[in-house]
């Protein structure tokens, strides 16, 4: 994938790290799917697709609530992994696609809600926004949820940034600020605000599961050389070696909720 205003175009695909994502990327925690549910996401009985869902980390975390889930990506080896996990674990109420966000392929009136996770800012926004009313029912639900590490507040963060950008000079996936709120341009005409709310929340890790976690951004795994992946490893785990175990690391969730006007 090679879009122009995300690291001055430099390629990246997510279908390379999906061996690591399905292993490391399982990190949101319990209270952000408990606040989905006390939100309306996750009914008994509601079809609900997750666009650009990778290796299906949201459906799989939800699928208990007796709702029905579709996950879909652009990239057949995520899918490929996250079939393969929910059939191990003999998941019945998750079933995979791969296809565009902006372009489903689905019926009509399909779903109930629909999710997208760390990932509409790879969509083009108004074309995804307009399939994604298409396939709503009406009243139906467009979820979208960001999480962030917040380098600003953890100097374990930082110093991984700063890493990422020796070996990656191009990549815009760090420097985060706390998210401010404006209703987005591709929701006009088409959604009305539902609920939007934000919290910080500080995640653990361990120092393997942490570095496995960061291969798996767009700025390493998703488009550096393997060689260069290999040797971000070897010198962040000496950079991580001078901070204790477990690593406690500071995020923003960020979830917007929006209802179609159809």
């Amino acid at each position: 994938m090679k879009i122009d205003c995300i690291d001055k175009g430099r390629e990246f695909d997510f279908g390379r790290t999906s061996a690591d994502y399905v292993k490391f990327r399982n990190i949101y925690p319990k209270s952000m799917y408990d606040k989905l549910i006390s939100f309306g996401i996750g009914k008994e009985g509601q079809q609900i697709l997750d666009i650009g869902s990778g290796t299906a980390v949201l459906p799989i975390n939800l699928c208990q609530t007796g709702a029905n889930f579709t996950a879909a990506d652009i990239s057949e080896n995520q899918i490929a992994f996250g079939e393969s996990f929910v059939k191990e674990h003999q998941i019945k109420n998750i079933g995979f696609k791969v296809c565009p966000a902006e372009n489903t392929g689905f019926n009509d009136n399909s779903f109930d809600v629909v999710t997208a996770v760390q990932c509409f800012h790879y969509f083009n926004a108004e074309q995804a926004a307009e399939e994604i009313k298409r396939i709503l029912k009406p009243n139906g639900l467009f979820c979208m949820i960001f999480m962030d590490w917040l380098p600003f507040k953890d100097d374990v963060i930082n110093d991984m940034e700063k890493l990422v950008l020796s070996y990656n000079p191009n990549w815009g996936g760090g420097g985060f600020y706390k998210y401010r709120y404006a209703y987005p341009t591709w929701a006009e005409g088409r959604f009305g605000i539902e609920t939007i709310h934000s919290y910080d929340t500080v995640l653990e890790f361990s120092k393997e599961s942490w570095i496995g976690r960061v291969k798996t951004c767009r700025g390493v795994g998703a488009s550096l050389p393997e060689e260069d992946v290999l040797s971000f490893e070897r010198e962040y785990r000496e950079l991580l070696d001078k901070y204790d175990e477990p690593l406690k690391l500071k995020h923003q969730i960020h979830i917007e909720i929006y209802r179609t006007d159809k």
